[in-house]
């Protein structure tokens, strides 16, 4: 249990700031985080339009790389065989990984 302390004149102000402080981190580490997903989302889909478009690989390749990317990250979701899909689509829409992802300035929440 926490004892009751007289606090001094400003206490207020601090913890407002501080947890403002919070939240504006948490903000920007779940945007980054996003960020960072659709990222990894677009490489892994521009590796697997890269090869079927040099090879000729099939959408067997891409039921095979569902099924070990599932058997090396057991615990993640994400890497069902329609998932790895549309990471494919993903890449084919944005031919660039600059195309889709904003520019700093323009993920800012105020903007």
């Amino acid at each position: 249990m926490t004892e009751e302390v007289e606090l001094p004149g400003g206490y207020a102000e601090l913890l407002a700031q501080a947890t403002a402080e919070v939240r504006s981190a948490q903000l920007r580490a779940h945007l980054a985080a996003n960020t960072e997903l659709l990222r990894l989302r677009w490489r892994i889909g521009r590796l697997i339009l890269d090869r079927q478009e040099a090879h000729g690989w099939g959408s067997k390749v891409v039921d095979r790389l569902a099924s070990d990317l599932q058997a090396e990250f057991p615990g993640q979701r994400g890497w069902l065989r329609a998932t790895l899909h549309y990471m494919r689509k993903l890449a084919e829409r944005w031919p660039t990984e600059d195309t889709f992802v904003q520019h700093p300035a323009g993920q800012m929440p105020w903007t």
